[in-house]
């Protein structure tokens, strides 16, 4: 019987031994570069390296590993994988063509499993039905209104966002124990951070269309910026920005053929509307639906206004455990995200010790790619639970967990900014400077970004 592909992802995963970055520089695009088209993206496609680390990746694989846990038969698809593999390996890209072609019908015509957990959750989709479902929803009002102090937290957020980011860089795509087989246990910059990424760049969209329509932003609006900006996607963001091409735009542009719906782009992208409605969860909720619905649906939609509401309570929150805790209540309450963060909330409370509970946090995830929301959400609190607030010990948990750890780093690094400043052994490495891939946004100034978001934000 031949493997299912989420095993195969997983020894993939595994078996990953971490390009020493201490040795070898990344190598990140840039804004003059041209992007993979035809036969260049379709190898690229089944055959990454991921920018920041080398870590490995096969995308038609992680595709049918990801439609597979959304409750479809994918075996017509999982048994055309090894040969795919074996073709781009022999460079017969001209017979890897039809079977790449093959598998993406065997996706499309996928049926649905009677039964699958996955059809048992509710996953409502529009914003009025989604608040609705929310235990937070009865009776809500903002806990607090705009304030002159939210301003130099904002900026600590992107600090410590880029900071985390950037630490993350380096190590992203790899297990924790393959991490410390190489790096031994990380509690620090591994290279001179860089902050070049592929994550903040949605956010400086989001912001360029905030500065133009406020409070009245729409999905539609934000998607034509992607259209106008956006030089290139990957995965979930890839497949919406074809989409949006093709004149499919919001909410279908995040479902039509897109089987990483679930993933964690839009998660890795919500703190932006967090620190957009400072003191107001609910808003920050509604902003990250607007964006998450252009590129994710369900509960990859929800993993962002998880991160979107994380970061609006730590304004007025202190405790990271309270913060996971209330924010909790913004997921609609039977959805699966909903169940997976009672289940990591479950292992946190009866383990007092971080090393009996990632264990058994990474077993109940393992069927789930490295940039799925789910185990990436586990990381996220796993190390926002034990890691006391303190800056340095959240991330070492990071580090231990592996995954998708850039994604994970910002997170985390803005939630614990907008609490407390960043310490200057992170913040002072990357200075002033955040790099993109976006023409006319190659270098920034990380105080005017600030600067700009909190003018946003007082409005």
């Amino acid at each position: 019987m031949s493997k299912q592909a989420w095993q195969l992802e997983k020894e993939m995963r595994d078996a990953a031994v971490p390009v020493d970055r201490r040795k070898v520089g990344s190598h990140w695009i840039k804004s003059d570069m041209e992007f993979p088209h035809g036969d260049e993206l379709l190898r690229w496609n089944w055959n990454v390296k991921v920018p920041g680390s080398s870590a490995p990746d096969v995308f038609f694989m992680s595709m049918v590993q990801d439609w597979a846990n959304q409750g479809y038969d994918v075996s017509a698809a999982e048994a055309l994988i090894p040969e795919g593999r074996a073709l781009e390996a022999a460079n017969n890209l001209t017979d890897l063509r039809v079977v790449s072609a093959r598998i993406m019908k065997a996706l499309k015509e996928a049926p649905k499993i009677a039964g699958h957990p996955y059809h048992q959750y509710e996953h409502p989709a529009a914003w009025e039905e989604v608040k609705a479902a929310m235990p937070a929803s009865k009776g809500y009002k903002p806990l607090s209104g705009w304030q002159d102090a939210y301003a130099p937290r904002i900026l600590q957020g992107w600090i410590g966002q880029l900071a985390g980011g950037s630490f993350g860089t380096a190590i992203e795509g790899y297990v924790g124990a393959q991490i410390a087989h190489v790096y031994g246990e990380v509690r620090g910059y591994i290279t001179q951070p860089e902050t070049m990424n592929d994550d903040a760049v949605y956010e400086l969209l989001l912001l360029d269309v905030f500065e133009k329509t406020g409070r009245a932003i729409t999905s539609d609006a934000l998607a034509d910026e992607w259209v106008r900006q956006l030089p290139y996607g990957v995965s979930a963001e890839g497949v919406a920005l074809r989409n949006l091409n093709l004149g499919i735009y919001p909410p279908e542009s995040g479902t039509f053929l897109n089987p990483y719906c679930d993933w964690i782009g839009a998660q890795m992208r919500g703190m932006v509307c967090g620190m957009l409605a400072p003191g107001d969860p609910m808003e920050a909720a509604r902003l990250a639906h607007i964006d998450a619905v252009i590129s994710h649906a369900r509960n990859g939609v929800y993993g962002e206004i998880y991160a979107a509401v994380l970061t609006a309570l730590a304004f007025v929150l202190d405790d990271p455990r309270e913060i996971l805790t209330v924010a909790a209540g913004y997921i609609p309450a039977k959805s699966e995200y909903a169940a997976k963060l009672a289940f990591c909330f479950g292992v946190l409370k009866a383990e007092k010790d971080p090393q009996a509970a990632w264990p058994s946090l990474e077993k109940h995830f393992e069927r789930y790619n490295w940039i799925h929301a789910y185990p990436n959400l586990a990381a996220d609190m796993f190390a926002l639970w034990y890691g006391g607030g303190d800056f340095t010990e959240t991330m070492a948990l990071l580090a231990k967990a592996g995954y998708d750890v850039d994604c994970n780093g910002g997170l985390v690094g803005n939630v614990l900014g907008v609490i407390r400043p960043v310490p200057q052994a992170w913040a002072g490495p990357i200075g002033d400077l955040l790099e993109t891939y976006i023409k006319g946004k190659e270098r920034l100034s990380i105080k005017a970004l600030a600067e700009k978001t909190a003018r946003l934000a007082r409005k």
